[in-house]
C-alpha cells in the first residue's frame, strides 16, 4: 500500500548533492549521461546501489549518473564495506532522499534504505559532545573530529529535525528510533553552543574541527588551520534559527555569531576572476586564476579567521599560514573558496526576518 502521503510529493531535489556532483565532475567532467530529475525511481535505486552494508555512504558520487554494467558490478562490491562520509553534505542527503522516494513509490527498499542510513547515522554520533565526524572509519587524522567543516553536525540536525517534525514523510521510524532521534537532537543542539567561540566576553562563529576528546579547535587538512570559518558559521547559524521556540542560549549564540560576521565582513575588498593559461591538477583542471583586488563598493568575507584577532588564514598544502593572497599556490586559489560572500544573505534578509518574528529587533 503507498503511503498516505504519496500523493502529494513532487520529485525531491537534487540540490543537496550539489557538493557531491561538483567534485565528481572537477574529477571526472560533466561528459556523461544522467537520469533527469523526475527519475526518481532510478536515482533511488542508484542510491541503494551506493549505500553500504551498514548504512552509510562513500562521498563525492552523482545520483543521478547512469552506470554501464561494469561500474554497476564495481559498486555491488563497495557496498560490501562499511563506514561511510559526512563530508560535502553526505548520507543524510541520501536518507532524506530515498525517505522522499519512499513517499512517492511505496517502494519498501527505499524506506529500508532511509532507516538503514538513519541508523547508521545515530549510531556515529560523537558520545563526548553530540557532534559527527567527517569519516568512519578513520582514514585520516582530522575524521575522528567534531566536525562543523561543510555543514556535517548541522546538516545532520537539520535533517533529524525533518524526522522528528516530517511525520508523514518519515512514518516508518519506529517509536524507539523517534526517541533516539530527539536525544540526538538535544546533545547536537547543546554541542553547537558548547562549542561556540568565546573572544573575551564576546560569542563568535564555530570552528571547522574540534578535537573530540578536548572540545579545542583542531586541525583539517593541512591547509586547513584551527580558525573560525566564515562560510560555516552560517550554516550553523541557519540550523539555529530553524530551531521553533529557540531558548534564551540560541538566541544568543544567534546573535553573536551575526555581530561576529557583521565584525569580520572585509569591506573594499573582492575576488576578481580571470582567464589564465589551462593547467590540470590532481582534483580539478582550470583556464582561471583568482585575485583580491581593491573595490570600495565591494565586500567580502576570508574562509577562515584567526581565533584571536580575526585576521584572514590563508595556508598552503604542506600546512604553513601565508600572509597574502597571491602567496597561494594557484591550485589552491582555484580549487578552494578562500573568500566568499556567504554571510550576505543572512545578514541582509534571513536574520532580521527571523529577528522580527521573535517579536524584537536588534
Amino acid at each position: 500500500m503507498l503511503p498516505a502521503v504519496a500523493q502529494a510529493q513532487d520529485a525531491p531535489s537534487l540540490a543537496g548533492f550539489g557538493d557531491a556532483i561538483h567534485h565528481w565532475r572537477n574529477v571526472h567532467g560533466d561528459k556523461y549521461p544522467r537520469h533527469a530529475p523526475d527519475e526518481v525511481a532510478k536515482i533511488a535505486d542508484t542510491l541503494l546501489l551506493y549505500q553500504r552494508v551498514d548504512g552509510g555512504w562513500k562521498e563525492n558520487e552523482d545520483p543521478a549518473r547512469i552506470l554501464d554494467a561494469d561500474t554497476h558490478a564495481r559498486f555491488a562490491e563497495e557496498a560490501k564495506k562499511t563506514g561511510g562520509s559526512f563530508d560535502n553534505r553526505n548520507i543524510y542527503t541520501q536518507l532524506d532522499y530515498l525517505a522522499t522516494a519512499w513517499a512517492i513509490t511505496g517502494n519498501a527498499r527505499y524506506r529500508d534504505g532511509s532507516l538503514r542510513g538513519l541508523q547508521f547515522t545515530l549510531a556515529q554520533q560523537i558520545a563526548s559532545c553530540g557532534g559527527w565526524p567527517h569519516t568512519v572509519p578513520a582514514r585520516e587524522s582530522y575524521y575522528p573530529h567534531i566536525t562543523i567543516a561543510d555543514d556535517v553536525t548541522a546538516g545532520v540536525l537539520g535533517t533529524l529535525r525533518k524526522v522528528l517534525d516530517e511525520r508523514a514523510r518519515y512514518a516508518f521510524v519506529d517509536a524507539a528510533t523517534l526517541a533516539r532521534v530527539r536525544d540526538a537532537v538535544t546533545r547536537g543542539d547543546d554541542c553547537l553552543l558548547r562549542l561556540q567561540v568565546r573572544q573575551g566576553d564576546r560569542l563568535a562563529g564555530w570552528v571547522g574541527q574540534y578535537d573530540a576528546t578536548t572540545l579545542q579547535p583542531a586541525q583539517g587538512r593541512k591547509f586547513e588551520l584551527p580558525s573560525i570559518t566564515g562560510q560555516e558559521t552560517v550554516g550553523v547559524v541557519r540550523y539555529l534559527m530553524s530551531i521553533p521556540s529557540p531558548s534564551p542560549e540560541v538566541i544568543a549564540a544567534v546573535d553573536g555569531a551575526v555581530d561576529w560576521l557583521r565584525r569580520v565582513e572585509l569591506k573594499g575588498w573582492r575576488i576578481e576572476t580571470f582567464d589564465a593559461p589551462p593547467e590540470q591538477f590532481r582534483y580539478h583542471g582550470t583556464d582561471k586564476d583568482r585575485r583580491l583586488v581593491a573595490d570600495p563598493n565591494a565586500s567580502t568575507w576570508a574562509r577562515f579567521h584567526d581565533l584571536a584577532d580575526n585576521s584572514a588564514v590563508l595556508a598552503d598544502r604542506e600546512g604553513r599560514r601565508l600572509a597574502r593572497y597571491e602567496d597561494v599556490t594557484r591550485e589552491r586559489r582555484t580549487g578552494y573558496e578562500w573568500y566568499g560572500s556567504w554571510p550576505r544573505a543572512l545578514l541582509k534578509t534571513e536574520y532580521p526576518r527571523w529577528r522580527a518574528a521573535l517579536g524584537g529587533g536588534r
